[in-house]
C-alpha cells in the first residue's frame, strides 16, 4: 500500500503539492472565519462533588467560581482612614460604575454596601480589600476582550496611596503567542542543518511539519464549535505536531538520501525510502495514536478534549509525511543536498562508526550496560514516589503580575488561606433546626485547626424550592500547600458528616483535590488499555513477544525518570528560578496523564526506529549479535537528531506562562532524551545482546496472526529493497 501511494504522490508531484497549499490556506482561513472559542474550565465537573457545589451555587443564582475574580485594594499607612478615606472611597465607586457599564453581565460588588456578603471584605485594619468581579462569557475569547476592557479602565483608577490589582486567573500576564512555538522551530532547524548540512535538506522536514500542524491546528480550531477545549490544546496539538512531524520526514529524507548515495535514481530511492522508513513511521504515528487516545478514557473535558488535541497534531503530520514528503523529493530530487552549509557534511557517510563502536562495547558487557541504565533512572526516579497532584496558585507567577500581587496582598490582609477559600454548599428543605445545625458547624469549624475564619451562614438563593445557603471556611494556609488540602480531607470526611447536614464542598482548592482524585481513579484503567494496544501493535509490527514486553518495560522506566524530575523541579524546586517557576507547589493534575499517553507514544516511536533497523540486519545475516550492533550504527545518526529536534521543541514549552505547560514541556524533553540516550544507547542494546535469538520468539500456535510486519526491508542500510519480514522464517521468526 504504501509502495502505491509513494508511486502515486512521485507521479502526481505537483498536483499533492499543489492540493496541500490549498488545504493549508482554506483550513486556516476557515478557522480565522468559523474557528471556535475555547473554554477553560476544569471545576464544572459533575463527576466530582466541588462540581456539583458549583452547580448548586449555580443554579441558586450565587455565581459560579469560574467566573468570578477579584479586585484587591491595597492602601498605603499614610492615606488617613485607610479604605474609608472618602477620596479612596469616591474612587472605588467611580471604578464599579465603569466596570459596570463595559457589559451588562460583568459586575463589580459594592465594597462600601452594609449587611452580610461573600463578595466583599475589608481587613481589619482597613488597608486590604476586594470586591468580587465578575467576568461572564462562552468563551475564551470573549471573556480575554472583556478582561483587556476592565484593565483598561482601571488604568484610570487615581487614589493617591492606593494600589488596584485583581485576582483571577484571567488576569494573569501571558506572554505573546507564537514566542514558544518560533523558539522550537528555530533550534529545531539549526539541527537540522547539523544533521544534513544543507538548507535544502534541512527545510523539507520542517516545511512538512508545518503544512501538516497548519492542517491539524486548523480543524481541532473549527471542531472547537462542538467541543469543549481548554486555551492550551492547540499549543499542545501545534508543538506535538511540530515534533513528530519533524522527525517522521526526517526518518524518510535520511533513507532517502542513503538511496541515492547507493546509486538509486529518484523515484526508486523514493520508493525505497517509503517501503522502509515509511513503514515505520506508520506504526510509529499509530503507536502515538493509540497512547493518546488512551486519554479518552479520563472521561469528562480532559480525556476526549486532550485526546483530539493531540490526534489532530499527529495524524496531520503523519499524513503529510507519506504523501507530500514524497512529492516534495520527487521535486527537489538530486538537489537535496543543494546550498550546503561550509563545514559540515552533505552526504550520508561513516556517521554511525562511533556508535558502532559503543554498541561493541556495551554487548561485550551487557548485564554492566543493564546495571548501570537501572542505576541512573532508579535515582531520577525517586522523587516521583513523592508526587503530589494539584493546582498551583498565582504565588507562583512573577513578583509583577498583577495577579501575584493580589495574591501577596490579600494573604498580609487576611492571611494565606484567603486566597482559596473553602465554601461549604448546602441545599436545605424547609426544618427550623437546620439553622441551629449551621451553627453548630460553623462553630465547630471554628475552633478546628488550620482554620483562620469561618463566615456565618449566607443565603444564596433556592432551588427546588429547597434554601441553598453556604459557610465560607477561610483557611490557614495557602490554596496549593499540603496542610489546605489535610484540612479539605478532614472537613470533608470527619466534620460535616457529624453535622447531619446535606452538605457539599467546592473551592479552587476542593475542585484541584478532587479533579486530582478522579484523574488517579481512571489511570490504572488508562494505562492498562494503553499497554495492551501498545503491546499488540508492536507484536504485530516485529512479529515477536518479547520486543513489546521488553520496550514497554523500559518506556515505563524512561517515563518514572521524568515524573523524578518533575517532582524535584516544580515540588522540590531544583533549579526552578531556571525555568520561570515562582516558588513550590503540586504538579498540576492533568499533566501526568497527558504526559503518560504522549511521552509513552514517543518513545515507542524510537523503539519503532532503532528496533526496525536491527530486525532489517537479523533478517539478511542472521546474526543476533552484528545486527544490533549494525542497527545501531545506521540509526545513530537520525534518532539523534530526531530526540535532540524533540527535546528542544518540547523545551521550548517552558516559555509558557501557564505552570502545567511548563511542567509538561521538561517532561517531554526529559522522557526523549533518556530514551534516545540511557535506554538507547544502554538499555536496548544490553538486553538484546543478553536475548539473543529470544528478542524475536513468536510461538507456533499464534502463526494463525496475519502478517502486518512488511515494514522492515531487508536490504542493506542504504534502504534498497529487499523481501519482506517474516518472509521464509520459522515460528520463532529465525530466518532458514
Amino acid at each position: 500500500m504504501l509502495n502505491s501511494l509513494a508511486g502515486w504522490s512521485v507521479r502526481h508531484r505537483w498536483m499533492v503539492v499543489g492540493g496541500w497549499v490549498a488545504a493549508v490556506v482554506s483550513c486556516i482561513i476557515l478557522a480565522g472565519a468559523f474557528g471556535g472559542d475555547s473554554i477553560t474550565d476544569f471545576a464544572d465537573d459533575d463527576r466530582t462533588e466541588s462540581g456539583r457545589a458549583l452547580a448548586t451555587m449555580n443554579a441558586a443564582g450565587g455565581g459560579s467560581a469560574a467566573d468570578e475574580a477579584r479586585v484587591v485594594f491595597a492602601v498605603d499607612p499614610s492615606v488617613a482612614g485607610g479604605i474609608d478615606n472618602a477620596e479612596v472611597r469616591a474612587e472605588v465607586d467611580a471604578l464599579r460604575e465603569r466596570i459596570t457599564e463595559i457589559d451588562p453581565t460583568t459586575r463589580m460588588a459594592d465594597l462600601y454596601a452594609t449587611g452580610l456578603s461573600r463578595n466583599v471584605a475589608i481587613s481589619p485594619d482597613r488597608r486590604v480589600a476586594y470586591t468580587t468581579l465578575t467576568v461572564e462569557s462562552d468563551s475564551d475569547n470573549e471573556r480575554n476582550a472583556l478582561v483587556e476592557k476592565i484593565k483598561d479602565t482601571a488604568t484610570e483608577f487615581d487614589a493617591d496611596g492606593v494600589r488596584l490589582s485583581f485576582a483571577g486567573d484571567w488576569f494573569a500576564d501571558v506572554a505573546p503567542a507564537g514566542v514558544g512555538e518560533a523558539i522550537g522551530l528555530g533550534l529545531a532547524m539549526i539541527i537540522l542543518l547539523i544533521a544534513f548540512g544543507t538548507v535544502v535538506a534541512a527545510g523539507l522536514p520542517l516545511l512538512t511539519a508545518l503544512f501538516g500542524v497548519g492542517v491539524g491546528a486548523s480543524i481541532l480550531i473549527l471542531l472547537q464549535n462542538v467541543i469543549e477545549t481548554p486555551d492550551f490544546a492547540v499549543s499542545l496539538a501545534a508543538m506535538l505536531g511540530i515534533g513528530v512531524g519533524i522527525d517522521y520526514a526526517l526518518l524518510i529524507l535520511t533513507r532517502f538520501r542513503s538511496a541515492l548515495a547507493d546509486g538509486h535514481d529518484v523515484p526508486e530511492a523514493i520508493i525505497s525510502a517509503m517501503n522502509t522508513a515509511g513503514r515505520a513511521v506508520v506504526f510509529a504515528g499509530a503507536t502515538v495514536t493509540i497512547a493518546i487516545a488512551g486519554l479518552l478514557t479520563q472521561g469528562g473535558v480532559i480525556g476526549p478534549t486532550m485526546t483530539l488535541a493531540g490526534c489532530a497534531g499527529v495524524l496531520a503530520v503523519l499524513v503529510a509525511a507519506l504523501t507530500l514528503l514524497p512529492a516534495l523529493l520527487a521535486i527537489v530530487g538530486t538537489r537535496v543536498n543543494r546550498l550546503a552549509v561550509p563545514g559540515l557534511r552533505t552526504t550520508p557517510g561513516s556517521e554511525g562508526a562511533l556508535a558502532q563502536r559503543w554498541s561493541k562495547i556495551v554487548q561485550r558487557h551487557p548485564y554492566l550496560g543493564v546495571l548501570s541504565a537501572l542505576i541512573i533512572l532508579g535515582i531520577m526516579l525517586i522523587p516521583a514516589y513523592d508526587l503530589h497532584l494539584g493546582f498551583g496558585d498565582a504565588g507562583n507567577r512573577a513578583t509583577s503580575d498583577t495577579t501575584r500581587i493580589a495574591y501577596d496582598d490579600l494573604a498580609r490582609g487576611f492571611g494565606d488561606g484567603s486566597n482559596g477559600p473553602l465554601f461549604l454548599v448546602a441545599e436545605l428543605p424547609d426544618n427550623p433546626d437546620n439553622g441551629d445545625k449551621l451553627a453548630a458547624l460553623a462553630a465547630e469549624l471554628d475552633t478546628t485547626d488550620g482554620v483562620a475564619s469561618v463566615s456565618p451562614p449566607i443565603g444564596v438563593g433556592s432551588v427546588d424550592g429547597n434554601e441553598v445557603t453556604m459557610l465560607i471556611v477561610t483557611p490557614t494556609t495557602g490554596p496549593q500547600e499540603a496542610a489546605t488540602l489535610d484540612l479539605v480531607h478532614h472537613i470533608r470526611d470527619d466534620i460535616v458528616p457529624s453535622s447531619g447536614l446535606p452538605i457539599e464542598m467546592t473551592g479552587a482548592t476542593v475542585g484541584g483535590s478532587d479533579f486530582a482524585e478522579l484523574t488517579l481513579q481512571r489511570l490504572p484503567l488508562m494505562v492498562a488499555v494503553v499497554l495492551a494496544c501498545s503491546f499488540i501493535l508492536l507484536a504485530l509490527a516485529f512479529r515477536s513477544l518479547v520486543v513489546p514486553v521488553k520496550a514497554i518495560i523500559m518506556n515505563l522506566l524512561s517515563l518514572g525518570a521524568s515524573f523524578g524530575v518533575i517532582v524535584a523541579v516544580f515540588q522540590w524546586g531544583w533549579g526552578m528560578e531556571l525555568i520561570g517557576v515562582g516558588k513550590v507547589g503540586p504538579t498540576e493534575a492533568w499533566v501526568p496523564i497527558v504526559l503518560f499517553a504522549v511521552a509513552f507514544g514517543l518513545a515507542m516511536d524510537y523503539e519503532v526506529f532503532l528496533v526496525s533497523r536491527i530486525r532489517e540486519r537479523f533478517l539478511t545475516t542472521g546474526n543476533p549479535t552484528t545486527s544490533v550492533t549494525e542497527g545501531l550504527a545506521a540509526t545513530a545518526r537520525v534518532i539523534t537528531a530526531a530526540a535532540a529536534i524533540m527535546v528542544c521543541v518540547f523545551a521550548s514549552f517552558i516559555f509558557f506562562d501557564d505552570r502545567g505547560l511548563k511542567a509538561m514541556g521538561l517532561g517531554l524533553a526529559v522522557a526523549v532524551f533518556v530514551d534516545a540516550t540511557v535506554v538507547r544507547m544502554l538499555l536496548v542494546p544490553s538486553t538484546m545482546e543478553i536475548l539473543g535469538r529470544h528478542n524475536w520468539y513468536w510461538p507456533s500456535w499464534l502463526n494463525w496472526v496475519p502478517r502486518v510486519d512488511g515494514m522492515h526491508g531487508s536490504g542493506d542500510d542504504g534502504g534498497k529493497p529487499g523481501p519482506l519480514i517474516g518472509t521464509g522464517s520459522d515460528s520463532a521468526g529465525s530466518p532458514k
